[in-house]
């Protein structure tokens, strides 16, 4: 699955990638280097047209949810292209609600005789990734917040992820986009990127914690797997 992963575009780049049409200043994006499930997340998603940059929970709560959000204990960040359009906590979002989730780079991990080795895997040329997604809108029925969530939808892996683990995120080109968002693709979209798109190497055992500080630039630099 993809339990982790890194964004540090900046507001200009993700704007002309994503040709965002939002009435907006420019965001302060600082670049983050640790995304854990639950955190907040920058999403694109398209309303009436338009495309804005929205954050959301890194974990879906579907609008049904009727118990506090405490009780979700689901892990809904990933959901299995193989299930997303009939499981209950992904399939109606899948019907009306695509979204675009940003990212440079992600984690996964490798069993070895010593622990979890960490391998980070960011595209061959530099360039960003944008996961394929999918969001909900949820209204804490106590407070009556409106909480806005998504999920990032994984796949079989390609020959470079297979190395490493059985899945990985959706990823997108800048022509699936417009299809995706709109709803005029199916699964027949969600696909392992091509094996020429990744690159990856492992990186130090201090991302394995959570709690890594999510500005450490550190995090994704090349480290000896043990």
């Amino acid at each position: 699955m993809c339990g982790r992963f890194t964004n540090k575009m900046t507001w200009a780049e993700i704007v002309a990638l994503y040709r965002l049409t939002m009435n907006a200043p420019p965001h302060n994006m600082p670049p983050r280097y640790n995304i854990c499930p639950t955190d907040p997340v920058d999403v694109v998603r398209e309303t009436e047209g338009r495309r804005e940059l929205v954050p959301m929970r890194w974990g879906l709560v579907p609008r049904w949810w009727s118990k506090p959000l405490k009780e979700l204990r689901a892990s809904t960040f990933n959901a299995r292209v193989e299930t997303v359009e009939t499981k209950p906590f992904f399939r109606d979002a899948f019907r009306r609600n695509r979204c675009l989730i940003p990212a440079s780079g992600y984690y996964e991990w490798q069993s070895t005789q010593t622990g979890k080795q960490p391998w980070y895997h960011t595209a061959s040329d530099g360039s960003a990734l944008t996961a394929a997604g999918l969001w909900d809108s949820w209204r804490n029925q106590e407070t009556g917040q409106l909480l806005l969530s998504c999920t990032m939808i994984v796949t079989e892996p390609n020959a470079i992820a297979a190395e490493i683990h059985d899945r990985m995120p959706v990823l997108l080109t800048q022509e699936q986009f417009e299809p995706w968002l709109s709803g005029k693709a199916g699964v027949d979209l969600l696909k392992p990127a091509p094996d020429d798109l990744l690159q990856k190497w492992p990186v130090s055992r201090r991302v394995n914690s959570s709690k890594a500080p999510a500005d450490d630039a550190t995090l994704i630099e090349p480290a000896a797997a043990a």
